[in-house]
């Protein structure tokens, strides 16, 4: 063995030196000293080794590359998923508490889900239950400080004829007329406050009412009659087929509503003219239609009758609130009913009646029925 270039081995090398490494094989760090290099000669005996310089040993760098790799790296690689996971979750969050809160100040316009139109996932889906609770308890909200506004307004004239009329018992001043006037201003306060309540149990509660077998033929005979009674000067007539017929519905729901808007009609026709009440089926519904002859109502209003205490007043063409008195009504019978249809799965609408021999109005009820 010949050493060139002024190297020498060491002798403990020399005495366990059994195999150079051919130049394809790698390196590994786990050997303490640098391998030897092996490349043989063309006669098969000459070979010549080569001990890499410990400057030149792999991995001199290692701590820090180990470093960057197992700490910097991850780092970095998690500090960006937290960054979209922030963008992704945390924003949408931060949208829908700013719209809680929103909501919470009384802004009950605000929605949740406009800044996730492009988006399908659970927050998504969060944020359009927020809306749907929103609707609901701002439509409630609103509905009930009109409800107290408008029943505040209504009860002041009735509560002032009856302070005039206690005055009235107390100077002994045409007291028989007084009483009657108390008893007077006092059943209508007392239905208004039960129609007023009603109606709020239904906008708050949204019952599912009770059903059972109902026969609508014979439940309309008997409000006819009523009717007729109630309304002697009236003409009350009645449309229906002679067979009984029988729907799953709930009696005094479907009662009360039906009487409103007979009631209603019977109001606005004139003494010696005709009501006409009509029962026939249309596919999977049956249709009750009370038809009026009075004047109608304006094209613009046929949805706002339905509305709490909403009446118009006779020869005009605004929605100026009527006194309240027998003749006019405090304007629940219409939005009970609706209420009432509504909440036994039907439906109801207002039409006016443009005949060249009649006018008037129309209101057609439709309730859900499987003929057997």
């Amino acid at each position: 063995m010949e050493n060139l270039a002024d190297t020498q081995l060491s002798d403990a090398y020399i005495e366990t030196f059994a195999l150079g490494r051919s130049l394809e094989w790698k390196i590994h760090l786990y050997f303490k000293y640098n391998p030897t290099m092996d490349i043989p000669f063309e006669d098969g005996v000459t070979r010549f080794l080569i001990q890499l310089p410990q400057r030149m040993r792999p991995g001199k760098n290692l701590f820090i590359i180990d470093l960057l790799l197992q700490i910097a790296l991850p780092f970095l690689i998690l500090c960006l998923i937290t960054f979209i996971l922030y963008k992704h979750v945390m924003k949408p969050l931060k949208r829908l508490e700013k719209a809680t809160r929103r909501f919470s100040e009384g802004d009950f316009n605000v929605r949740a889900s406009e800044a996730l139109t492009q988006r399908n996932d659970e927050l998504t889906r969060l944020s359009t239950t927020f809306d749907k609770m929103a609707d609901r308890i701002s439509t409630l909200i609103i509905d009930q400080r009109q409800l107290l506004a408008d029943l505040s307004h209504e009860l002041r004239t009735p509560l002032t004829r009856l302070n005039i009329a206690v005055d009235c018992v107390e100077q002994d001043l045409q007291s028989q007329s007084a009483l009657e006037r108390l008893r007077y201003e006092s059943s209508n306060m007392q239905g208004l406050i039960d129609d007023a309540l009603t109606l709020a149990w239904f906008n708050t509660e949204s019952p599912k009412l009770e059903l059972h077998d109902l026969d609508i033929t014979a439940l309309l005979q008997v409000i006819v009659e009523d009717a007729q009674f109630e309304f002697a000067q009236h003409t009350v007539k009645l449309l229906q087929p002679d067979q009984e017929i029988i729907i799953k519905s709930a009696h005094q729901a479907l009662t009360a509503a039906i009487e409103n808007i007979i009631r209603n009609g019977l109001f606005h026709t004139p003494v010696g003219k005709t009501v006409t009440i009509s029962l026939h089926q249309e596919s999977h519904f049956l249709v009750i239609k009370v038809k009026d002859q009075g004047c109608g109502v304006p094209e613009e209003y046929l949805e706002d009758i339905f509305k709490p205490f909403f009446r118009i007043k006779q020869n005009s063409q605004d929605n100026e609130r009527l006194v309240s008195s027998k003749k006019s009504g405090y304007g629940l019978g219409l939005a009970l009913a609706k209420r009432q249809v509504l909440a036994l799965g039907g439906s109801i609408r207002a039409e006016n009646i443009n005949h060249e021999k009649t006018t008037g109005l129309m209101v057609s009820i439709r309730l859900p029925y499987e003929s057997e």
